[in-house]
């Protein structure tokens, strides 16, 4: 049961993802399905609680000068990334964000990029979650491919 803890953690870091945790779990030898769900599941969680939270809590911390930094360059980059796509297709485009599983285009990215555009809850978070399930299929018939 500990790997499949660390499987599911792992999905949940920023930046990683399930585009780590699906080749880790199957270069670990853990059953495809057991490894999709734990992952799809770990990438997930935080989605609404960025969705809700991360506009709020910003305002409290924009008053020191890492964190308005930070905020900043997260916000120029996750625009460039994503804003053509969102413009373009609406919440559809989030969920083309986020299931094409290339660096820097997750949920945490998508979830950032939603909050930043004003997007609604209601809107991004079905795109996002069904992004997070389709990028998780992708990245499993890869890593099957490629690991096993």
């Amino acid at each position: 049961m500990k790997t499949e803890l660390y499987i599911l953690f792992i999905s949940m870091l920023p930046f990683i993802e399930l585009r780590g945790s699906i080749p880790i779990g199957i270069s670990l030898g853990l059953p495809f399905w057991e490894v999709f769900l734990l992952s799809v599941l770990g990438n997930m969680i935080p989605i609404l609680p960025l969705l809700i939270l991360f506009e709020p809590i910003s305002r409290i911390f924009m008053r020191f000068n890492w964190y308005r930094r930070m905020y900043q360059w997260s916000y120029r980059r996750t625009l460039r990334k994503g804003k053509n796509n969102l413009d373009r297709y609406g919440a559809f485009g989030l969920f083309i964000f986020t299931a094409i599983p290339l660096p820097t285009t997750g949920a945490w990215s998508a979830a950032l990029l939603a909050t930043f555009l004003r997007v609604k809850i209601s809107y991004a978070f079905p795109a996002i979650a069904l992004g997070v399930v389709f990028a998780g299929f992708i990245m499993g018939i890869a890593s099957n491919l490629l690991l096993s």
